[in-house]
């Protein structure tokens, strides 16, 4: 008897969307929606609910984001009616250079980043090598400071609250610790948090819910509640993470995390369909998200009703044409994931669409003992090949995949949208403006119509629950094609959210499912 190369599974969920006026978070685990929803509530805004949505997250979705990372937010300030970028991407270490990653020769990487040359020992990926200076706490700072309207002290303190409870240990996160495990168990640290006892842990069998605590981590956020960020770049915090990160192997020193500054910009904008389109800079997946744009708007002819074959066929033509160019011309040299999304509105009418990450599931494994932060491994971004626009240099800030997006329409309506699943992230956004922009889909249809991925090589991967004539004409028409269930684990496509208000001011935010946490709150 042959054992069959995969098991097949047929179930589908939807989760409703939710509608309200008064304000809307949109995020990856509910317990950070339900945060964000009581800032809202409390008379906080957008830009108030989604940092502190954010570090919620940091305690209960570890794996996907928290304050050894970086990010992107774009916020639409409704009283000036304009959009603004924070930009507080990760950087290299000042004295990182490509010959710290020789390449293994004849090998490619099957990372999630991109489809770079393999790196020896895959020090690029995991480990101390792995690890940029990250910017998150400089970049929500930054954020509150320029746009909020409380103080990141007032917004820590739920966050730090779960620290000291723990992380939430359900089926979910037992299955992502186990599904990680090999990984975690090759540095102390880690091990000693997620693996305490050599195994990862076990969901209660009565189905109580059990916690992990973060006792370091909770401590380091009651510092930063009386420093603000510069207790971690230039505090009392610092020296303990760089003491932390010299005895792991990092390159990163005192000097990094001082001169490390976020940035406030203007977002790219392009329009498509009708629509004013915002999208996230340079050194993010925003280019490639415009570009896609254009080139579906240039060859596709608009028909009747839902997306048919040929819409999905021109959405992967764009998208193959678009990574080419997007790997092979784009980085900070060429301009003038594991990750999570947090997408808020609030009644003053401000809407944040705000990426978060620290690249790969547990980031660079490499996990902090005196403070309890998780660090990122960002330098799988850069190309390790020497000499491109992306390639690592000292200082530098690499291409990434994230792709935070605002819309507004003719007629007044907004929608602010985001994704988490690195290179796959940017076709998921993408195919969302196609149908709520060409195809004027209501955005509960939107949010589960099936999708395709194309996201650096030529294969297209299709969901399985598309119409059987679409899913023909696409294997008919691409060499290399996969059917795949949008399953909870291995993920195949990218995990949108979104948030849209109405000419009225009417909100409605969906989450696409598999991820079981994922949720959306309203305020009346």
């Amino acid at each position: 008897m042959v054992a069959p190369r995969s098991i097949e599974t047929h179930w589908q969920i939807r989760k409703p969307t939710i509608k309200g006026r008064g304000g809307m978070v949109a995020s990856q685990h509910y317990l950070a929606t339900q945060t964000g929803q009581s800032i809202l509530a409390s008379g906080g805004n957008a830009i108030d609910a989604a940092v502190a949505t954010g570090l919620m997250l940091s305690v209960v979705e570890p794996w996907m984001s928290g304050l050894g990372g970086g990010g992107y937010m774009l916020i639409y300030l409704a009283e000036r009616d304009e959009v603004v970028q924070i930009e507080f991407g990760m950087q290299a270490p000042l004295a990182a250079q490509a010959s710290d990653y020789p390449l293994a020769p004849g090998e490619t990487t099957t990372s999630d980043a991109f489809n770079w040359p393999k790196v020896i020992d895959d020090r690029n990926i995991h480990g101390p090598l792995s690890i940029a200076t990250p910017g998150y706490l400089r970049g929500i700072e930054l954020a509150l400071t320029q746009f909020g309207t409380q103080t990141l002290s007032e917004l820590i303190e739920p966050a730090k609250k779960q620290a000291q409870l723990g992380l939430p240990i359900d089926w979910f996160a037992c299955q992502k610790i186990s599904q990680f495990a090999r990984g975690l168990r090759t540095y102390p640290g880690a091990t000693e948090v997620y693996l305490a006892d050599g195994l990862p842990p076990a969901a209660d069998l009565e189905g109580l819910l059990t916690y992990l605590p973060l006792p370091n981590l909770a401590k380091t956020f009651a510092t930063l509640q009386s420093e603000g960020a510069d207790g971690f770049y230039q505090g009392s915090l610092t020296p303990q993470i760089i003491e932390d990160l010299t005895a792991a192997g990092s390159k990163i020193t005192a000097d990094d995390l001082a001169q490390y500054r976020a940035a406030i910009s203007k977002p790219l904008t392009s329009q498509f369909q009708g629509y004013d389109i915002f999208t996230a800079g340079a050194l993010t997946a925003g280019p490639s998200l415009i570009e896609a744009l254009a080139h579906y708007q240039a060859n596709q002819s608009k028909t009747p009703g839902g997306p048919d074959a040929n819409a999905y066929i021109a959405m992967a033509n764009a998208l193959r044409s678009t990574y080419q160019n997007r790997l092979e011309n784009l980085g900070e040299g060429a301009s003038d994931g594991s990750t999570t999304h947090i997408c808020v509105a609030d009644g003053a009418g401000n809407l944040v669409s705000f990426t978060q990450t620290i690249m790969s599931a547990f980031g660079s494994r490499i996990h902090l003992p005196k403070t309890g932060i998780l660090m990122n491994n960002g330098m799988m971004w850069f190309d390790p090949r020497p000499g491109g626009p992306n390639s690592i240099i000292g200082g530098r800030r690499p291409l990434c995949n994230m792709c935070p997006t605002l819309g507004r329409s003719e007629d007044g309506s907004w929608f602010a949208a985001g994704a988490c699943g690195g290179r796959k992230i940017f076709p998921s956004i993408f195919q969302l403006a196609v149908f709520l922009a060409d195809f004027s889909l209501d955005l509960s249809d939107a949010i589960h119509r099936g999708r395709i991925d194309v996201s650096g090589t030529d294969l297209v991967t299709i969901m399985n629950h598309l119409p059987p004539d679409i899913i023909k004409a696409l294997t008919q028409t691409f060499g290399s094609t996969r059917v795949r269930p949008n399953d909870v684990s291995p993920n195949f496509f990218a995990l949108p959210q979104i948030i849209q208000r109405d000419a009225s001011g009417l909100l409605e935010g969906g989450c696409f499912i598999p991820s079981p946490h994922a949720s959306v709150g309203a305020i009346d």
